[in-house]
């Protein structure tokens, strides 16, 4: 037998090129008693697919299987209602979780400024300077009163009696 015909056939098998015929061939040639000895790797592949061939289910299998289905008990699945307060529990942590976040980092922020001997500043959003030069001066805080003072209108008081003393 020409080895070197069955080495370009098992070339061909392993790139899925072979035919049924030449697979049936490489079969038959490995399944011998007389294999070369650079090809003994492959003998027991071709044994096995070839005993593998020959291995068929009994003619009651479908039976058997189709007993063995019935016979065992039916999967229940059984299905839980979900309340909404169980739906909203996570998002209820996560607010809750984000509160004492913000909380803390404001606490800190305070607990920081007063340690350094800064005065926390109360907001002054509605106080407006409109004077640069008042602005830059140190009488800043007496223009802003002064200002405001000035905005409110005065009542006018009925003239009071002076007392005197004698």
């Amino acid at each position: 037998m020409d080895y070197n015909d069955i080495e370009q056939l098992l070339e061909r098998y392993w790139q899925c090129d072979t035919s049924a015929e030449e697979e049936a061939r490489l079969r038959d040639f490995f399944t011998q008693e007389e294999v070369p000895a650079h090809l003994l790797r492959y003998k027991s592949l071709f044994e096995f697919q070839k005993g593998q061939q020959q291995v068929q289910v009994s003619d009651d299998f479908d039976a058997r299987l189709m007993a063995r289905i019935k016979a065992t008990e039916p999967i229940v699945v059984k299905a839980r209602r979900v309340s909404s307060s169980v739906r909203l529990t996570p998002l209820l942590k996560a607010a809750a979780v984000i509160a004492i976040v913000v909380g803390l980092g404001n606490l800190m922020q305070r607990s920081f400024f007063a340690d350094n001997g800064q005065e926390i500043v109360p907001d002054t959003i509605g106080e407006q300077i409109t004077t640069p030069s008042v602005a830059l001066s140190q009488e800043a805080a007496n223009a802003s009163e002064k200002q405001l003072s000035d905005s409110i209108p005065h009542a006018e008081l009925p003239p009071t009696e002076k007392v005197t003393t004698k």
